[in-house]
Formats: C-alpha cells, sequence, structure tokens
C-alpha cells in the first residue's frame, strides 16, 4: 500500500517560560501547518479497491480533532500561572487551553501530535503507523518528529496524558 500525507492548518497561541526568552514569554499566535505522514502495514497490491483504506477514513478524525480542539486553542506549560487565573476566573475556556508538560514548543506540540494520531490509528484499527509529524511553525521555522527520531515507549511523558488518549483532549483538567 501507498503512503499517506495529509496537511492542516490552524490558529495557536502559547508562551514559553522556562526557555527565558523575552520575546516568548509573553502570550503571542501562530498560524501553523501539521502535516503528517502514514504509512502502511503491507506494501501495495493491487485489489479491487487498491488502497488500504480510504482518505477520508484514515483523516477524518485527526480532522475533527485539529478543526474543533486545537485550532485557536492557548498552549501552556502545566505550571504556567495563567492556569490558574483560568480555573478562577474563567473555567468555562479550560476546554480550550492544551497542555504540556513544560515549555509549549513546537518540538512538544510535534511529539504530542504523534502520540495522539497514533492513538486515534489504533483505536480506529486503521492499517497505517505514523511516520512523520511536520509543524510549520512559521513559513521559516518547521519542526520534524519521525520515527527514527521519537520513540513513543520511552518519551517521559506521563503514561495517562492526554496525548495517549484516543479522545479529542487536549488537556488533562
Amino acid at each position: 500500500m501507498a503512503a499517506l500525507e495529509f496537511t492542516r492548518r490552524y490558529a495557536m497561541a502559547h508562551r514559553l517560560l522556562a526557555t527565558q526568552s523575552p520575546k516568548c514569554a509573553i502570550p503571542h499566535g501562530h498560524n501553523e501547518f501539521v502535516t503528517v505522514r502514514l504509512d502502511p502495514i503491507t506494501t501495495f497490491k493491487f485489489t479491487d479497491t487498491n488502497s488500504a483504506a480510504p482518505f477520508e477514513l484514515a483523516k477524518k478524525r485527526w480532522h475533527q480533532w485539529i478543526d474543533d480542539h486545537v485550532d485557536h486553542a492557548l498552549h501552556l506549560g502545566e505550571s504556567d500561572p495563567l492556569i490558574g487565573y483560568f480555573r478562577e476566573n474563567e473555567p468555562a475556556l479550560l476546554k480550550q487551553i492544551m497542555t504540556f508538560q513544560g515549555d509549549p514548543t513546537t518540538e512538544a506540540l510535534a511529539a504530542c501530535f504523534f502520540l495522539k494520531l497514533s492513538a486515534f490509528i489504533a483505536d480506529d484499527k486503521l492499517p497505517f503507523t505514523v511516520r512523520e509529524v511536520r509543524i510549520e511553525e512559521t513559513p521559516t521555522n518547521t519542526v520534524i518528529i519521525t520515527r527514527e527520531t521519537f520513540d513513543p515507549a520511552t518519551n517521559g511523558l506521563r503514561p495517562s496524558a492526554w496525548p495517549h488518549r484516543a479522545d479529542m483532549s487536549i488537556n488533562d483538567f
């Protein structure tokens, strides 16, 4: 079977506190593109359908999650004091905050996307594995996570954290 690749655009905001970059310590936003590449579990052979799974089935849940939960989310580290503000003053907006162990860097985002997409694929029993997640943060900055550069089993993330779950979550509130 042939590899599948698809791209989605979304808007987000984040701030980075641990990196101690004055520019990134203030909440700011990006219009980002995420491109994912899925490898089939088996090699291509001509069949009646000539595909491992319809494109629509392979990308439906992923696109729904990006469009309905990731788009316009605020990305914060779990220890960011802004989370306390939202808990006390605007608790209804907590569902729009994506949380991270440590700073919400593009590298961390790509790793979380890799895990979430892998969870969706496994839960939907699709005949693919995630090969690559590429996030274009700006036209000049892109982060790429691949199976060769990221080990989902030994990544340091809590096993119960939201990226491991095949639900629509973006945090553990």
